[in-house]
């Protein structure tokens, strides 16, 4: 038995200690929703409360940027006055949205907490969104107030709607009442606290309502892993660990699984701000010695391929893991050897963003002994492979992926059917995806039928699909994903053209730029003249058609 083995057997052992009965973190049954699980007994009541209690950590370093820091103190006071602002200028309430529509900036943490504070719902917009997709949300999700940042603002085209500016409105606001208490509202622990978008199989992208219960218990299980850690003898601690956020915060990786821990924690957030670029991620690592780094494959692809990393001081990394799209064993093994932290921490995992944080992990012993696994089930996680009738199927077989736990969404914001289809009996989130168990550790073979992951990004190809068949001149199309070195996958489109249409692939890409996130457009097309093949049923039959 590998030093690494005997150090996850002695974590499993610590875990079954702490979460057992009278541990720190103990875990009992109890009723959720209707439904039976295991949850942490001494979990808090609200996000409301992780505000108040973050103050407990002084003037330490919460938010952290190339040119400005936040401390834990300060950034009370910033949410205690913009709450103030949110409710007693534009008359916020519980269960009102507040939607937040920017790049990254220390101003959206600052709006998240001001809003769950006051136990209203935050709804993280992508901001790489269209007019049109924005204008969608906004009908869909009715805020009482948009924020966003000066770039995005003008895409902010209704009346019905208040608009505020991250850079003048929410700065201002922040400190307008400098005397403010922090919002004590009564929240019940199943009442929403965030909405975040993913992609949607039907063309249109689906709110996943996160509750409050949703996150504490995903800062309980970061905790408990804080616990583990010390108790193997790291002695570092959650005070003086530096988090790199380099991932848009309108994802659950970076929204739910490090922002909002890190305040309960105590842990600073050191944020990227703009497009991905190395060297200033590297430069960033180095003066603000960055002790953890939770990536894209995408990213660390780049990484690999921008070599010279031997020019800057990346010691203070301890912590390397890789989320949110599949990566391969064989790219494990060039990471580990450009990068020296990964040789002694790669971590890998699986969730979804209805799920709220990774499902499984596969830590660094995982990955050497199973390569291409993605780990076993995390704390409070069931999780069966099920057949299509949804009986669970034994280790070996392979079948769909299904999940309960307090991590869970509540549902679809005002998707009834879609959230039938995804939470079905006692609770279980059927994932789509396809995986198998081997030893315990799950394996994914392969992702919803037809998902694209561009980047990291989830792209559903009836999105695209139904922008392009609003095209004059197109009769029918379909967009597919193929593999890309750098990105994963990108995104390329058949399109069947009426003969005397002139329709051209610069034409198309126009038109889908005004309706799509940049990442959704193709970036390569094929106009024909022949129809598409289909089944029997008259799907499109996806694998008949020739690759680009």
């Amino acid at each position: 038995m590998n030093a690494a083995t005997e150090q996850q057997e002695s974590a499993a052992d610590l875990v079954r200690r702490l979460t057992g009965p009278g541990g720190a973190f103990e875990l009992v049954e109890e009723d959720v929703l209707g439904s039976r699980m295991r949850v942490f007994a001494h979990r808090g009541g609200s996000l409301a409360q992780v505000v108040a209690d973050s103050v407990r950590h002084g003037d330490r370093d919460y938010l952290v940027t190339e040119r400005t820091r936040v401390s834990f103190t300060e950034h009370a006071r910033r949410v205690a006055s913009l709450a103030r602002a949110f409710h007693d200028e534009f008359g916020v309430r519980r269960g009102d949205r507040v939607a937040i529509l920017a790049a990254n900036e220390p101003g959206w943490i600052t709006a998240f907490w001001a809003t769950v504070s006051l136990g209203a719902i935050a709804v993280g917009y992508n901001s790489w969104w269209s007019a049109r997709e924005v204008a969608y949300a906004i009908g869909h999700t009715r805020p009482a107030l948009v924020v966003a940042d000066e770039r995005r603002a003008p895409l902010v085209d209704d009346s019905r709607v208040r608009l505020l500016t991250l850079a003048g409105d929410v700065e201002r606001l922040s400190h307008a009442y400098p005397d403010a208490p922090l919002p004590s509202p009564h929240i019940d622990e199943d009442d929403p606290a965030a909405v975040i978008y993913t992609s949607g199989t039907s063309g249109r992208p689906k709110g996943a309502v996160h509750t409050h219960r949703n996150l504490l218990a995903v800062i309980d299980y970061h905790r408990l892993n804080e616990a583990v850690s010390a108790e193997l003898g790291d002695s570092a601690g959650p005070a003086v660990r530096r988090h790199l956020l380099a991932l848009p915060l309108f994802h659950i990786a970076t929204l739910h699984n490090l922002a909002v821990p890190q305040l309960a924690l105590g842990g600073t957030v050191v944020m990227h701000q703009g497009r991905f670029d190395v060297d200033r991620v590297l430069r960033l690592i180095e003066r603000e010695r960055v002790t953890n780094w939770g990536a894209v494959p995408t990213m660390a692809h780049r990484l690999i391929e921008h070599g010279g990393l031997e020019r800057y001081d990346l010691s203070s990394l301890s912590a390397f893991a890789l989320a949110s799209a599949p990566s391969s064993p064989a790219f494990h093994e060039r990471l580990r050897q450009a990068l020296p932290v990964a040789r002694r921490s790669l971590a890998n995992s699986y969730g979804l963003t209805e799920s709220a944080t990774g499902a499984t992990l596969a830590t660094a012993a995982d990955l050497t002994e199973a390569p291409g696994t993605l780990g076993r089930p995390n704390i409070t996680v069931q999780l069966e492979i099920r057949d299509p009738g949804g009986r669970a199927l034994p280790e070996g077989e392979e079948g769909e992926i299904c999940l309960r736990s307090p991590f869970n969404m509540l549902g679809y914001w005002e998707d009834p059917e879609a959230t039938a289809q995804a939470i079905r009996a006692d609770r279980w989130l059927h994932t789509g995806d396809i995986g198998v168990l081997e030893g315990g550790r799950m394996r994914l073979t392969s992702r919803r039928s037809d998902l694209i992951v561009r980047g990291g990004e989830n792209v559903y190809p009836a999105e695209i699909e139904e922008v392009l068949a609003e095209c004059e001149g197109v009769r029918e199309c379909v967009a597919l994903g193929v593999a890309h070195p750098d990105l994963g996958q990108e995104v390329v489109a058949v399109v069947v053209a009426d003969g005397d249409s002139g329709v051209t692939a610069d034409g198309l890409v126009a038109f889908a730029r005004e309706r799509l996130a940049y990442y959704k457009v193709p970036a390569r097309w094929r106009i024909t003249e022949e129809s598409l093949p289909r089944n029997a049923t008259g799907k499109i039959a996806r694998h008949l058609i020739p690759p680009l």
